[in-house]
């Protein structure tokens, strides 16, 4: 089928009336080029908005609440109670903090690899670490899971980026949506999918990395460059 192919006749003659307007409408709104291409042309009401579209543009958001707010909000409505308790989790309202910004704390991160001890890495409070951080072996399967502390308020879309390089030239980048947490007394636990370190003399070495937390409102919680290396085999124990 071709641009330049013969245009077949209308043969039915039941065309009903809304179709012939469809048809010609079309056909005013399309305009061949000097080169026989064929462009569509934006009709007069597709130039305004609607008066739908209008009234979405002026739409203002509330005041942002504090979780504690919401929690004493409607406490006698059993139905609502239920709604917040599922979407909030166990969380105790005098334990909530005034504060309407949520507090994040990536607490750990744990490197998994199936027939080996889990590596369990304390993330400083303060600095980044200190030297090499640990040593993964080439060509070897391995998980990462972290621990978050989450308090005060909801954070909204939690991310993780995590961008590696080797003799100064970026060889990895990556990111992952971990999503929306509640507050809560215990801990999360993210475990990342499986990744497959790289192997090979070049892949051998010393690598640098930037890992960052950030939340859809742009909240770095985390921003943390280390060390690490790859090589022929795990480290002794």
């Amino acid at each position: 089928m071709g641009f330049g192919g013969r245009e077949e006749e209308i043969e039915n003659s039941d065309m009903s009336m809304a179709n012939r307007l469809t048809s010609a409408t079309a056909k005013e709104d399309m305009m061949s080029d000097s080169e026989g291409r064929i462009s569509r042309q934006p009709s007069e009401a597709s130039c305004y908005a609607t008066e739908d579209e209008e009234e979405l543009g002026q739409i203002e958001l509330g005041p942002k609440c504090s979780i504690k707010e919401h929690l004493e909000k409607d406490k006698d409505d059993e139905s609502l109670r239920r709604w917040k308790e599922q979407l909030l989790g166990s969380v105790d309202a005098d334990a909530v903090q005034d504060n309407q910004e949520p507090d994040v704390k990536i607490l750990s991160l744990t490197i998994l690899s199936t027939g080996r001890p889990d590596i369990v890495l304390p993330i400083p409070e303060e600095g980044d670490p200190k030297g090499l951080w640990f040593t993964l072996k080439e060509g070897s399967r391995y998980r990462l899971r972290f621990s978050i502390k989450v308090s005060n308020d909801i954070v909204c879309g939690l991310k993780y980026t995590n961008t590696v390089w080797k003799t100064g030239l970026k060889v990895d980048s990556s990111k992952q949506m971990l999503g929306t947490f509640s507050p809560q007394a215990e801990p999360y636990t993210h475990e990342m999918p499986e990744e497959t370190t790289p192997s090979g003399i070049f892949a051998r070495g010393t690598y640098s990395a930037r890992t960052k937390f950030v939340d859809d409102d742009n909240n770095c919680y985390l921003e943390m460059n280390y060390t690490f290396d790859i090589q022929k085999d795990w480290p002794s124990t």
